[in-house]
């Protein structure tokens, strides 16, 4: 597998030996590249609404849960360990964003839901996130992003088949 920094050195600075690894791995370093570089984006994009992009996303999932939901069904959303979520809601609760209201189904968990500040800042938010994702797309055509999602989707399955038979 790729390791972080691999992927942050320039193509010319990663060492090939006799093996070249091919396409395929060069592929899997642009696609950490790209994703470092759509975090960091991101990260100056919501800036502005003095967001982190795991805040934003964190409140985006629970857009469509109006009833709200668990803090580990937001880790499960999330792809992210309950203690991270844990520290979010917090931080998003202090700014009065989220608030955590009793589970009538369970009572050892907390229901984390939108406030009306969170919804009306998300509504100020989209319609320049969308603008802003559609400046990352360029001009690659609608079809393309649609292939690329399925072929991310079966790299994503089989890494995940990499990782489980490596553990």
């Amino acid at each position: 597998m790729v390791t972080y920094q691999q992927s942050l050195a320039k193509p010319s600075a990663v060492k090939r030996n006799r093996t070249s690894p091919g396409p395929r791995y060069q592929a899997l370093i642009q696609l950490l590249r790209t994703a470092e570089e759509l975090w960091n984006a991101s990260r100056v994009f919501f800036a502005r609404w003095d967001l982190s992009p795991s805040q934003f996303n964190l409140l985006n999932v629970l857009s469509d849960f109006p009833d709200g939901c668990t803090q580990s069904e937001l880790s499960r959303q999330l792809i992210m360990h309950r203690s991270n979520v844990t520290g979010l809601v917090d931080r998003l609760e202090e700014r009065c964003l989220v608030t955590r209201k009793e589970n009538a189904t369970d009572r050892r968990a907390w229901l984390v839901v939108l406030t009306p500040a969170a919804r009306k800042l998300l509504a100020e938010i989209y319609p320049h996130y969308y603008a802003a994702a559609e400046k990352v797309w360029g001009k690659l055509p609608a079809v393309r992003s649609e292939k690329l999602l399925s072929e991310l989707a079966v790299i994503s399955d089989n890494a995940t088949r990499a990782a489980q038979a490596n553990s």
